[in-house]
Parts: C-alpha cells; sequence; structure tokens
C-alpha cells in the first residue's frame, strides 16, 4: 500500500477520537476494578494491587492500538481521518512493528507533539516514531 506521508493535523484528529473511545474502555474496567476491591485503588488501601491495576490501564491503551494496527491497520480514529499504518516497504504491521511502534510513540508524543511535528522536518516526512518503528502512517486517497 502506498500513499502520502499523513500531516500532524490528521494525526491529532485520530489521536482525539481514540482518546475518547479509550477513555471508555478504561473507565469500563476501572469500574469493574473499584466494585471488586469495594474501595479506591490506591496503594494505601489495596496494596500491590493497586500496581497491577495501573499495570492493567498500560496494557489497555497499547493493546488497543497494537489489535487494531494489526487486525486492520487503523483505529477507529485513523478510519475516520483515513489514515493508515504501515511498514516502511508498505506492508500490513507486524507484531514486532506494532509494539515498537507503540513505545516510540509514548515518547514522540508527550514533549508537545515535538517528536510527531519531526515529519514536517524528516526527509521522508516521518515522526520520530515512525521512522525508529520502520512504520508510517499514510493518507489514504478518498475513493
Amino acid at each position: 500500500m502506498t500513499g502520502v506521508s499523513a500531516g500532524f493535523g490528521r494525526r491529532v484528529a485520530a489521536l482525539v477520537y481514540d482518546l475518547f473511545l479509550l477513555a471508555a474502555l478504561l473507565m469500563i474496567y476501572t469500574s469493574f476494578a473499584i466494585l471488586l476491591a469495594h474501595r479506591a485503588l490506591l496503594p494505601e488501601n489495596v496494596g500491590a494491587w493497586a500496581y497491577l491495576y495501573r499495570a492493567g490501564l498500560l496494557v489497555i491503551v497499547a493493546g488497543y492500538y497494537i489489535v487494531n494496527w494489526l487486525r486492520s491497520g487503523q483505529t477507529l480514529g485513523m478510519r475516520a481521518w483515513r489514515i493508515h499504518a504501515v511498514s516502511d516497504s508498505g506492508n500490513p504491521l507486524t507484531l514486532t512493528a506494532a509494539c515498537r511502534r507503540v513505545a516510540w510513540g509514548v515518547l514522540a508524543w508527550p514533549p508537545a507533539g515535538l517528536g510527531v511535528l519531526w515529519l514536517y522536518v524528516d526527509r521522508d516526512h516521518l515522526a520520530i516514531h515512525d521512522r525508529l518503528s520502520g512504520t508510517r502512517v499514510i493518507r489514504l486517497s478518498a475513493s
């Protein structure tokens, strides 16, 4: 699959869409966890279980992206904004590439999106996490 590299605006818009869905998933997870614990999930209340709960939050977020990228190359937000994650060669992502993309993405987005804004100075229009994970996000043409 080939296409033009997706710009910063489309990536942010897709991320915002995904954040709404992720917030709902995390609220459901948290509700079940609180129901099981019968109290706030703080280390002073539930001990080491609080850390297991926090790890579960990370697994849900990472899992959402990895599963969607492996299944179709797109999350819900990416579908809405017509962008697609692929390998450098244009093939679907492998499990390793999807995991690397998540790991590097965690470092690329937080400092004010600077790792993603890098795509405007990169010769191939790749964000830092695209380059480091051997992946790219392309804009799909209108059908």
